[in-house]
């Protein structure tokens, strides 16, 4: 199976997959209107490779189930907490 990812303009880190390029028409459009006008990154074929947060039998599934994936960037890491753990640690 191939499918479309699209980069948002206007959220930093945010992706959509689509199973077909330029077909929006199982996204919502609420949706759409926060993402932005899609930009075209690539066409990923999906057959037995590990994506970055699943594998492409799970990207698969979504695909087929809902017709789109959002991919949003990951929490920022709380970066005092990792100090505090770390001092607490060593001491």
């Amino acid at each position: 199976m191939l499918c479309a990812v699209y980069k948002s303009v206007r959220k930093s880190e945010t992706y959509l997959y689509i199973p077909k390029r330029d077909d929006f028409s199982q996204v919502p459009e609420d949706l759409l209107a926060v993402f932005g006008t899609p930009v075209f990154v690539t066409q990923l074929l999906l057959k037995d490779r590990q994506l970055a947060r699943m594998s492409s039998s799970e990207m698969q599934a979504i695909l087929d189930e809902k017709g789109y994936y959002l991919q949003l960037p990951p929490p920022p890491e709380d970066l005092l907490k990792a100090h505090k753990t770390a001092q607490g640690a060593s001491s």
